[in-house]
């Protein structure tokens, strides 16, 4: 499976909830009644749980390698070069939505960082005061009226929805590692590397992450989840929920 940029940091977000949060809520949804947000929780809980075997035996292991032999300064500089590729999308799903200003804004910050910030190692564009933006094809489809659907946790990828897994399948193929480098050995390397960069730099958010957990991690991983779909998709002022049609799952 190849994914791309956008798609492996959400890939790592999850990987470190569910590294984080612990498997001791997992039996407690058995005889509880369905969430009809949720129609697919047991087959999510599963998920949920494949994945946190994932990252305790892989991908943390490895995060924590990285971060113990790779220097602060280059760690930084490897975040902004893949933060600086993620630009593009970031633009793209900003013209979608009409928003001209933010499309701009994201591609001046490219240009600017890609030659001032030496590839985007260096960001230039912050300095600057220019506005990063964070707009994917999930958030594009949920912008033009489409629903998010039932929640869905996916192997590897983690936590979606049917529109979201449906945005990820656009962003994984629109993404500049996948058009500009293609699938081989040189795409999968970087696709590689930005994934530990990811993993290892949320490392630090583990501790607090587990002290708001609660008695049921999945529970924990699923709403917050939602919600934080739910503000982006409506950049940062969501409607009340009684008349929020994103939250309609027919």
């Amino acid at each position: 499976m190849q994914m791309n940029g956008s798609l492996m940091k959400k890939t790592a977000g999850v990987l470190l909830l569910a590294s984080v949060l612990g498997t001791g809520g997992c039996a407690s949804w058995v005889g509880m009644e369905a969430d009809p947000s949720d129609p697919l929780e047991p087959f999510n809980r599963s998920m949920f749980a494949l994945n946190q075997h994932i990252d305790t035996y892989i991908a943390k292991p490895v995060a924590e390698e990285y971060q113990k032999i790779v220097p602060e300064p280059i760690d930084r500089g490897v975040t902004n070069f893949f933060n600086n590729l993620d630009e593009i999308p970031h633009a793209t799903n900003n013209l979608l939505q009409l928003k001209g200003r933010a499309a701009l804004s994201d591609l001046g910050r490219f240009l600017v960082n890609s030659t001032l910030g030496f590839l985007g190692f260096m960001d230039v564009a912050s300095s600057w005061g220019m506005e990063k933006h964070d707009e994917d094809f999930g958030q594009t489809f949920g912008y033009w009226g489409a629903p998010s659907g039932p929640f869905l946790v996916l192997p590897i990828i983690g936590p979606s929805s049917l529109r979201d897994g449906a945005g990820f399948m656009v962003d994984w193929y629109t993404h500049p590692i996948w058009r500009w480098v293609g699938d081989n050995q040189v795409g999968w390397s970087l696709r590689i590397v930005e994934y530990v960069d990811e993993r290892s730099d949320r490392l630090r958010a583990e501790k607090a992450l587990r002290s708001a957990a609660g008695l049921d991690p999945y529970l924990f991983f699923r709403d917050s989840y939602l919600q934080h779909r739910r503000y982006q998709v409506y950049d940062g002022n969501p409607p009340p929920v009684s008349d929020d049609a994103d939250d309609d799952l027919e």
